[in-house]
This record gives C-alpha cells, sequence and structure tokens, in this order.
C-alpha cells in the first residue's frame, strides 16, 4: 500500500510531502489497518481549519482525503506523523 500525506499551511505556509511504501515493512499491517480507519471520516474537498493550522491530504492508493488541525482522530496523527518522519 502506498501512503501519500502532503501538509500545507501553519505559520511559514510550507509544504511538506512523504509517501510511504508498506510493502516488506514488518509493521504493514498496522500501517495499513491505521490508514484505512484514518480515512473513514475523512473528506473529499479541503476544510477549513484554524487560523495558522495545517491542512493535510492522505492519499492512500488512489483514495484521497483533505483534514484540517484541529480536527484530526488519533488514528489520522499517528498516521501523519508516522509517514511525515519515515517517508521519503
Amino acid at each position: 500500500m502506498r501512503i501519500v500525506i502532503t501538509r500545507t499551511g501553519g505559520f511559514a505556509g510550507i509544504e511538506r510531502r512523504a509517501e510511504l511504501d508498506t510493502t516488506g515493512r514488518p509493521d504493514a499491517t498496522h500501517l495499513e489497518a491505521l490508514a484505512h480507519r484514518a480515512l473513514a471520516p475523512g473528506r473529499e474537498s479541503p476544510t477549513r481549519g484554524v487560523p495558522d493550522g495545517f491542512h493535510y491530504e492522505i492519499t492512500v492508493d488512489n483514495r484521497k482525503v483533505h483534514l484540517a488541525d484541529p480536527h484530526l482522530t488519533e488514528d489520522q496523527r499517528e498516521l501523519i506523523r508516522t509517514v511525515l518522519r519515515e517517508g521519503a
């Protein structure tokens, strides 16, 4: 499974993008389950957040959702942190 996170907004307005492929990873099952749960409450169009907050676009395979701080679930936060930290 290919997971792509694009983060925009924030105080500096700098975009950050990371991609993670779960193939062959020892935590693949956990990441894939996390991705499915993270996508469930997302929206297909950009959402409003708070001033200077981050906006996220999560793409899993060909499904894309938009999220914004502070309206993230714990699953979404964990997925975003993992992909931005470990992805390329």
